[in-house]
């Protein structure tokens, strides 16, 4: 294997910069170059900071728990002085961040050093990543394929060896699905588990920022950094934060492992199914306990969360307006000119597909029957996972029914498209955690390789437990640094 840094994982890196073998100019320049030879194809990132990198990596305190770590930045999280579009037209090149978000503060105070912008959904709203405004984003297994979404750009650069770790945000399940498809590993905390102030808004119910990384070690560690309680976000939570890395030591016998029988219905592709059966057979092998629960209310997800998701995205967006930020039509008639043309031109198709039905659900005559309705069956789905964790420790799954698909198979039916989440929007309702890591490989229809993700869910501040499961599958396994 190449003598890059870029392939390395934070714990590897971190012992090289302490043993002298490399420094952290060097690896953030070997960074660099593979962003350059390879990002070209595969469209991971907005933008670069090299040139402030590079001086903070010159002067990086490598005591420090991410001393001189480099992290690539989803497009939605504000770090001061870096444009932040979202990869919408609306804000390309006209918004600049004026402060840094929490998660970013604290990600800085332990010495990392902030890389990139990473492509994605617009305004995080996608399962594909092609509703980027900015660029076509790529999977780099298979380049005719979507990465996955919202973050596909923070999957494709992890996975890719052209960033040490990232940063991604979950709504349905915008950080394991992608790291599913591009074969990374994706963390979703518990809602409240880090702080949501400084990350653009889509469901401020649903959102939550979590680490995408090579590794569950490298995901418990930036997860230690990152959580905690903020005043500037009232929805944080005063819980203590563990030290997750402390917790991995690869021993998970006699932990309950709960299948639910509805996320193993028809519809799974064979080849995914066989690799998450196999999945499961390890861990049995490695002394877990494996039963069958019930999650009943699953069929209602998906409608569920297009009802609340659009509601709060319907809301959120209305300060993009044209007015005090943002890209705006020249020479409008009058103000409501103004409005209508500027939205039209910097929103895309998805985004405005989910303001309408956000509007529509919140209208006069049609709240109690559709987003409060909506509310009491999210209030079902989360007994469900109530009832479950009473069985069992984790619960454990597909992380998608399907391999990455086609670049344009699914963007013509929004259906199919929103169905691609459907086993990681319900632990978004129920505001759980939740990790995919990568399980298997399956052979596309063209022959390439594609990788398949184990999800691993866990209650509500039930990370150590999670990562300590993905972590002895893949202390056991090798799947998770298989290179595309």
């Amino acid at each position: 294997m190449s003598d890059s840094a870029a392939h390395l994982s934070i714990t590897e890196l971190q012992r090289d910069y302490r043993s002298g073998k490399r420094t952290p100019v060097e690896a953030l320049t070997d960074v660099i170059e593979a962003i350059e030879k390879k990002d070209p194809g595969v469209g991971a990132y907005l933008s670069l900071e090299s040139g402030i990198a590079l001086r903070d990596a010159e002067n990086a305190d490598v005591t420090l728990p991410l001393g001189g770590i480099p992290i690539a930045v989803k497009d939605l999280i504000n770090v001061k002085g870096q444009d932040c579009s979202c990869a919408s037209k609306f804000l390309q090149s006209a918004y600049t961040s004026t402060y840094d978000a929490t998660v970013i503060s604290r990600l800085r105070k332990a010495g990392a050093i902030p890389l990139g912008r990473t492509n994605m959904d617009e305004f995080a709203m996608g399962s594909s990543t092609e509703n980027s405004g900015i660029k076509l984003a790529r999977n780099p297994w298979d380049a005719d394929r979507i990465p996955g979404g919202s973050s596909g750009g923070s999957a494709i650069a992890v996975a890719n060896d052209t960033a040490i770790a990232a940063l991604g945000s979950d709504t349905g399940g915008s950080i394991r699905q992608p790291a599913s498809f591009c074969g990374s590993v994706g963390l979703k905390p518990t809602y409240g588990r880090v702080s949501r102030f400084g990350l653009v808004a889509f469901a401020s119910s649903l959102d939550q920022i979590g680490p995408m990384t090579k590794t569950s070690e490298d995901a418990a560690l930036l997860l230690s950094i990152m959580s905690g309680s903020d005043p500037l976000d009232s929805t944080s939570l005063s819980d203590a934060v563990p030290d997750y890395l402390n917790e991995l030591n690869g021993e998970i016998k006699g932990l309950r492992i709960g299948l639910p029988v509805e996320y193993f219905t028809h519809g799974i592709d064979p080849g995914v199914r066989q690799c998450v059966e196999d999945a499961v057979s390890h861990l049995e092998k490695l002394g877990a306990e494996v039963i069958e629960v019930s999650l009943p209310h699953t069929e209602y997800a998906i409608a569920t969360y297009y009802i609340i998701a659009t509601a709060e995205a319907s809301a959120n967006l209305a300060r993009f307006d044209g007015v005090r930020y943002g890209n705006r039509a020249p020479d409008p008639n009058d103000i409501i000119d103004h409005y209508r043309r500027t939205r039209a031109a910097g929103f895309g198709d998805e985004v405005k597909r989910r303001i309408i039905l956000g509007t529509y659900v919140l209208s006069s005559g049609y709240n109690d029957a559709y987003y409060v309705r909506a509310q009491k069956v999210r209030t079902l789905i989360r007994q469900d996972f109530t009832a479950a964790f009473e069985q069992a420790d984790v619960l454990v799954s597909p992380t998608a029914p399907t391999p990455a698909f086609k670049i344009g198979e699914k963007s013509g039916d929004p259906l199919q498209m929103y169905l691609a989440d459907i086993f990681t929007i319900a632990a978004n309702l129920a505001g759980i955690c939740g990790a995919s890591t990568p399980c298997g490989l399956v052979e596309s229809d063209s022959g390439t390789q594609l990788p398949v993700g184990l999800q691993v869910l866990g209650p509500p501040l039930g990370e150590g437990t999670v990562l300590k499961v993905t972590d002895a599958f893949e202390k056991t396994t090798n799947w998770h640094r298989r290179p595309c």
